[in-house]
C-alpha cells in the first residue's frame, strides 16, 4: 500500500464514523481498491472472495458490464430529477417490472432511497389507512421478537426491543406489541401451538393494531432464523380474521435469496404492503420500493384527499431505476434458481463439519444463506482478521458466522469460504474455553 493511501486510512480512522463502531476506539477497516465478479481487491493487492454480497445486495457480483452500461447510458440523459410533479421512463419501467413479478394484488409502487425508509413508508401507509377512515385508535403494530426492520425510528420501534441493537432507544420509540419469535425450523415439524402467542396478542389488541409487520420465512439481522411456512400462513389468516393489514419486509430475502423469487411465495400468501430494497439494484445504488394493494389505496383515500405524506428528495432516482431495471432483467434471464439451489446444496455439505466443533451451536442453510450459530459471541475484529488472512471477506455479528454470496459465485470460490469458516472456528475452539 502506498504512503498516500496510508495517509487516507489515518484520516478515515480519525474522522469517518463507520456503521456500528466507536469513533474513540474504531475497528480496523480494509481499503478496497477495486472489485470484480466475487473478488474484492485491496489497496495492497490482496484479493478476497466476497461472501457477504455487500450486505446481501450484490447478486450479480461486482463491475458487471450490463449494469455498468445501464448507468453510463442513463447518465448521458439525466442522473437525477425530482419526482414531485415529474416522472421518467426508468421509474415507470421499473414499477411495471415490480408489479409483474410480485403477487397480483400489489399494483401500486412508492419508491424511496433505502430499505429502512421503505419500512417507514409502509408503516405510514398502514397508519394513514386507518386514520383516513376515522379509526385513530389503530395506531400500533404487532410484530415478533427477533425481528429487524432498519435503523430509522419507525423501523427501530418494531425491532426486537430487548435483544436487538436499538435497546437504548426504547424510552423514546413508539410502543408496539411483540409476540414470541416464530419457532425455528430446527426445532422440528410445525405444531399449531407455535402460533398461539401471536394469536393471543392479536385477538386481545386488534382494536389498536393497524398492521402486522414481519420478515417472511427468514428473520435476518435479528438472528438469521428460518421458520415454518405454516406460521406465515397462519399470520395471514389471522390478519384477515381480525381486519389487520399485513406488511411483509422482503428487503433481505427478495430477488431469489431464499430459493424462490420472494420468500412469501413459499407460504403461498399475499401481503397488503411489501417492502423491497438491497438487491433491487444488484448492489449498485441505494434504492427501495414499497408496494401496496388497491385496498390500502382506497382506505387512504377515505379522507377525501388520499395523499401519502412522504417524499424523499432522491425518490425514483433515474440512475438507480435504470440499473435496477438492468439488474432485474439480468436476474430473470439467468438460471438463478439453479444457481441458488447449487449454492444451497454445497453449503449444506461443506458447513456440516462445523457441527463437530465445540464452539458451534447449530448450522442451518436456506437458499443462498448459510449460517453457523455459535454458543457465544465472536470477536468481530479478530474473526475478520482471520478470514482476511484466509483470503475471504466475511463479517460475523453476535453469535453468527454466515455467508450470503453473490449468485454468480463458482463452486471452488464458495469452497474457499466454507473451508475458511471451518478453519477459523477450529482456531476458536483451540484458543477459547467454552
Amino acid at each position: 500500500m502506498n504512503s498516500d493511501f496510508d495517509e487516507l486510512l489515518q484520516f478515515d480512522k480519525k474522522h469517518i464514523w463507520h456503521p456500528y463502531t466507536s469513533m474513540s476506539n474504531p475497528t480496523t477497516v480494509l481499503p478496497v481498491a477495486s472489485a470484480q465478479g466475487v473478488t474484492l481487491t485491496l489497496a495492497d493487492g490482496r484479493e478476497l472472495i466476497d461472501g457477504m454480497s455487500s450486505w446481501w445486495s450484490a447478486l450479480h457480483g461486482y463491475n458487471h458490464p450490463q449494469l455498468n452500461q445501464a448507468l453510463i447510458n442513463q447518465s448521458k440523459k439525466m442522473s437525477h430529477v425530482m419526482f414531485g410533479g415529474l416522472t421518467h421512463e426508468p421509474a415507470i419501467l421499473l414499477a411495471k417490472k415490480l408489479i409483474t413479478i410480485t403477487s397480483d394484488n400489489l399494483q401500486h409502487v412508492f419508491f424511496s432511497d433505502s430499505g429502512s425508509v421503505a419500512v417507514e413508508v409502509a408503516i405510514k401507509m398502514a397508519l394513514q389507512y386507518w386514520f383516513a377512515q376515522g379509526d385513530s385508535q389503530k395506531n400500533q403494530l404487532l410484530t415478533v421478537n427477533k425481528g429487524y426492520f432498519g435503523d430509522t425510528f419507525g423501523g427501530m420501534a418494531v425491532c426486537d426491543p430487548v435483544n436487538g441493537m436499538h435497546e437504548m432507544f426504547n424510552g423514546v420509540l413508539a410502543q408496539h406489541i411483540f409476540a414470541d419469535a416464530p419457532a425455528s425450523i430446527g426445532e422440528g415439524a410445525w405444531k399449531d401451538e407455535y402460533i398461539d402467542d401471536f394469536k393471543t396478542k392479536l385477538s386481545e389488541n386488534h382494536q389498536n393494531i393497524a398492521a402486522v409487520i414481519i420478515e417472511p420465512m427468514v428473520q435476518n439481522a435479528g438472528g438469521l432464523r428460518f421458520y415454518h411456512a405454516e406460521y406465515l400462513q397462519a399470520v395471514r389468516q389471522l390478519c384477515d380474521e381480525y381486519n389487520v393489514l399485513l406488511i411483509l419486509d422482503e428487503i433481505a430475502t427478495g430477488f431469489g435469496r431464499t430459493g424462490s423469487l420472494f420468500a412469501y411465495e413459499q407460504a403461498d400468501i399475499e401481503a397488503d404492503i411489501l417492502c423491497l430494497g438491497k438487491a433491487l439494484t444488484g448492489g449498485y445504488m441505494t434504492l427501495a420500493a414499497t408496494l401496496t394493494c388497491a385496498k390500502v389505496v382506497k382506505g387512504i383515500e377515505a379522507d377525501g384527499k388520499g395523499i401519502l405524506m412522504h417524499g424523499p428528495t432522491f425518490m425514483a432516482n433515474p440512475l438507480a431505476c435504470s440499473v435496477a431495471n438492468a439488474s432485474l432483467d439480468l436476474l430473470l434471464d439467468s438460471p438463478w434458481e439453479r444457481r441458488v439451489e447449487g449454492i444451497e446444496k454445497q453449503l449444506k455439505i461443506e458447513l456440516e463439519p462445523c457441527k463437530t466443533l465445540k464452539c458451534v451451536k447449530e448450522v442451518r442453510v436456506k437458499g443462498a444463506i448459510g449460517v453457523v450459530e455459535l454458543n457465544q459471541s465472536i470477536d468481530v475484529e479478530w474473526s475478520q482478521k482471520q478470514f482476511t488472512q484466509a483470503g475471504v471477506w466475511l463479517r460475523p455479528f453476535g453469535k453468527l458466522v454466515y455467508v450470503m454470496p453473490p449468485f454468480i459465485i463458482k463452486s471452488d470460490e464458495l469452497k474457499k469460504i466454507t473451508e475458511a469458516i471451518y478453519f477459523v472456528l477450529q482456531k476458536l475452539d483451540h484458543n477459547t474455553e467454552l
